[in-house]
């Protein structure tokens, strides 16, 4: 049943010019029939480069939105629309306002794991690998950074400017403790230890290797080590080991899943495909100013 779920869509996708996105904490079924998979940003950019006219995003929400941000032209479609990101919810463009008016000198500082709404009232994006240019690129010494504390923090520690901090954080990463990851060194000493920066710090200390899934990634296949303790959600170690074969990869926690990011199946994705639905559609105003928050960071 499951090949015959799989031979639709290919067959869907092909008829309709679709493009197949997944993000790297999709399951492993919805990785394995993507067309592409990576982390949000980069699969946008690399979507918007295809000739395909329709853009199926398999991960949540304001992915989705990136990539109508950035392929107007292309239709955006999310397979479950409740598949959101509690992180981006901590932030409203609302309160954001109310901070910009408060600070209006302050540039703002926004990571991709956001709204469009609140991307079009911030001065530059940043995503999790280049969080430290981007900060470094802005003439002034006091930044705003949203809506992650823990990137802030990690952000913070590698410039000479003073970042306030927005209150928000990923339950999942924030959820991973020191004492976690110390008993899982303990059961792999061997290993090297992997950590997202939307870790605390006090994880981040312990780790071998901070870096965003793309640069997990790169790491695991550059590295001479065997071994590797993941710090980050589990989806990851698919393509860690589909990659890497022949090295072992261990979650930091078997609590690191992402119930929203394990929301969609293949029969979603067919579905979404048979009948068009879940649609993302972006008012033309904000698309323009959110667009001009993620080019700035593009052109660095």
């Amino acid at each position: 049943m499951r090949r015959g779920i799989i031979e639709k869509i290919k067959r869907l996708a092909k008829e309709k010019n679709a493009v197949i996105l997944a993000h790297n904490y999709q399951p492993p079924e919805i990785q394995d029939i993507a067309d592409l998979c990576g982390d949000s940003l980069e699969l946008s950019i690399r979507a918007s480069k295809t000739d395909a006219e329709i853009i199926l995003f398999c991960g949540v929400s304001f992915m989705a939105e990136t990539a109508a941000i950035v392929s107007p032209d292309k239709t955006v479609l999310l397979p479950r629309a409740d598949a959101g990101c509690p992180l981006a919810d901590t932030v409203t463009p609302q309160a954001l306002k109310a901070k910009i008016a408060e600070n209006p000198a302050m540039p703002v500082v926004t990571y991709v794991n956001s709204t469009a709404d609140v991307k079009a009232v911030s001065t530059i994006c940043c995503t999790s690998a280049n969080s430290v240019k981007v900060v470094n690129s802005l003439k002034e010494n006091s930044v705003m950074m949203v809506p992650d504390k823990n990137l802030a923090a990690y952000t913070a520690g590698r410039t000479g400017k003073t970042i306030y901090p927005w209150n928000g954080y990923c339950p999942v990463h924030e959820n991973l403790t020191p004492e976690a990851v110390l008993e899982q060194k303990q059961a792999h000493p061997e290993a090297l230890f992997m950590a997202h920066p939307e870790c605390r710090p006090e994880v981040l200390a312990l780790a071998d290797i901070v870096a965003s899934t793309s640069g997990m990634l790169k790491a695991a296949k550059e590295s001479a080590s065997r071994s590797f303790i993941v710090g980050t959600e589990i989806g990851l170690i698919h393509p860690l080991k589909k990659q890497n074969p022949d090295k072992s990869f261990y979650p930091a926690s078997p609590l690191m899943v992402c119930a929203d990011m394990k929301k969609i199946r293949l029969e979603d994705v067919l579905c979404c495909l048979e009948e068009m639905t879940s649609e993302v559609r972006l008012p033309e105003a904000v698309r323009r100013a959110a667009h001009r928050a993620v080019y700035r960071m593009i052109e660095l």
